[in-house]
């Protein structure tokens, strides 16, 4: 079964304006987001889709430009939850006269499926995105086109998070972000062209040179067209369960969510964690990059420890600009990480704090202990701005089974403890839900952490938790 959490933009010029290059740019701006594939689509034409990074066909894209020219467009860069990382799979995905593009995860597919025929699916192939774009048509095609009723009652179908972009033959394009506010979604405008522009995440509008309006409400569904901008509410549902790990990890720094921009959220969570876990004993403070910078750094101004990029990420590597976790594979994990270089002349003899943002399976920071000690740390202690992740995902993260999850084969009470035996820490202090939502300056009421209490209420499921190779297709 294939799920997704990944980037999606999408773009109407109102002078005619080939937005081609501003559907490129933004996607090379939401690479985070995803790394295993990535495409576009136009009106009237199959969705153009390639695998690895947007920048790998840079020699293409002046054809692609010229190709693919268009006033309106949409695009996709994919970061696989469940499924297999195949051209197949790679979005936007087109079912009659649209081209859909989806971030997020529908934990009911198979359920969905089977309105669909389901029986004609095997597992390796199945996509969430594509069974939705399936039955969306279909609603659409019952009420005379009437797309806000038509995701309306999609809605009611689907359980689990979605933020779609979706492209009409006819040359609109409409955003639409669940109900929830799992994942994020924002609307802004490129001056230069007369582009309205709506992509998963603002930093992809600074990478164009447009402005974010605003974000794009859960329940709220956009339309771009001629006309300019609609809008309408398809669905109220609070409180919200906006996802705290975007708040840590997945988000671009630069970005703004909700009004909050990434980078102080996370500055302000080091202090935080400075406040709960001071180590009077520590010469530095060192970030595991990049993602965990901004938290370090808070971390060291609290305390007044000093600050140093001990750990460099060699840029130069094939796997240098890549990011570990959505990997899909642990081999390529594993080389990410071993493109991570210490400076031995900082960090030998030294008591050293490494701030990171999360531990899932534990793989990458076994290795960061080991490359701290082979640099002659004396003292590694790790501090880390998210909860214990114990449970999986439902909501387009990639942590699908139980098994993998390290702090999961722990007791609650002795997690921290345990997990520092386990990489091979002389301490491990994790954030708490209730810290972490103060420091984000969002009500915890309003953000998801399921993946760390355990509690599916915002989902509406009791999930039944299944292997890896399983939800993989591999089984």
């Amino acid at each position: 079964m294939v799920h997704e959490n990944c980037g999606v933009v999408g773009a109407y010029s109102l002078n005619d304006s080939n937005v081609i290059p501003i559907i490129i740019d933004s996607l090379r701006a939401l690479q985070h987001r995803g790394q295993e594939s990535w495409g576009l689509a136009i009106p009237n034409k199959l969705p153009l889709k390639k695998l690895g990074l947007v920048s790998e066909a840079a020699s293409e894209f002046p054809l692609i430009v010229r190709n693919f020219k268009s006033n309106v467009a949409i695009g996709h860069v994919r970061y696989s939850t469940f499924g297999r990382s195949t051209l197949q799979n790679a979005q936007p995905l087109k079912v009659k006269d649209l081209c859909v593009a989806h971030n997020g995860t529908i934990a009911n597919v198979e359920e969905l499926s089977t309105m669909m025929g389901g029986c004609s699916f095997t597992p390796q192939t199945m996509s969430d995105t594509l069974i939705a774009a399936q039955r969306l048509v279909s609603h659409l095609s019952n009420r005379s086109g009437n797309f806000t009723k038509a995701i309306a009652v999609l809605k009611n179908e689907m359980v689990g998070s979605f933020s779609f972009t979706i492209l009409t033959d006819s040359g609109c394009v409409y955003a639409v972000r669940d109900p929830k506010g799992f994942r994020p979604l924002a609307i802004g405008y490129h001056k230069e062209t007369n582009t309205n522009v709506v992509a998963s995440e603002s930093c992809a509008f600074s990478a164009i040179g447009a402005h974010l309006n605003r974000d794009i409400e859960p329940g709220e569904i956009v339309k771009l067209s001629k006309e300019g901008v609609d809008s309408e509410q398809f669905a109220i549902d609070k409180p919200h369960s906006h996802c705290a790990f975007e708040y840590t990890y997945f988000a671009h720094p630069s970005s703004i969510m909700e009004g909050i921009c990434i980078y102080s959220a996370r500055r302000r969570i080091g202090k935080y964690l400075a406040k709960e876990f001071p180590l009077p004993d520590a010469d530095l403070v060192i970030p595991v990059p990049d993602s965990a910078r901004p938290a370090a750094l808070g971390y060291s101004l609290e305390l007044g420890i000093p600050f140093e990029e001990a750990l460099l990420k060699d840029k130069y590597s094939r796997q240098g600009p890549m990011r570990s976790f959505i990997e899909p594979f642990q081999e390529s994990r594993n080389e990410i990480n071993k493109g991570i270089l210490p400076i031995r002349e900082i960090i030998d003899g030294k008591n050293v704090v490494v701030v990171d943002d999360s531990i899932v399976r534990g793989n990458s920071s076994k290795s960061i202990v080991r490359i701290l000690r082979s640099a002659g740390a004396r003292k590694i202690s790790m501090i880390i701005t998210y909860p214990p992740i114990r449970y999986p995902c439902y909501a387009g993260i990639d942590f699908p089974s139980q098994e993998e999850l390290l702090a999961f084969k722990h007791s609650a009470s002795e997690a921290a403890s345990s997990v520092s035996n386990v990489i091979g820490a002389d301490y491990v202090a994790y954030n708490t839900t209730t810290s972490l939502a103060r420091a984000i300056g969002i009500s915890k009421k309003e953000l998801c952490f399921t993946c760390s209490t355990g509690d599916y209420s915002s989902l509406g499921i009791t999930p039944i938790f299944k292997s890896r190779r399983q939800v993989k297709g591999e089984d």
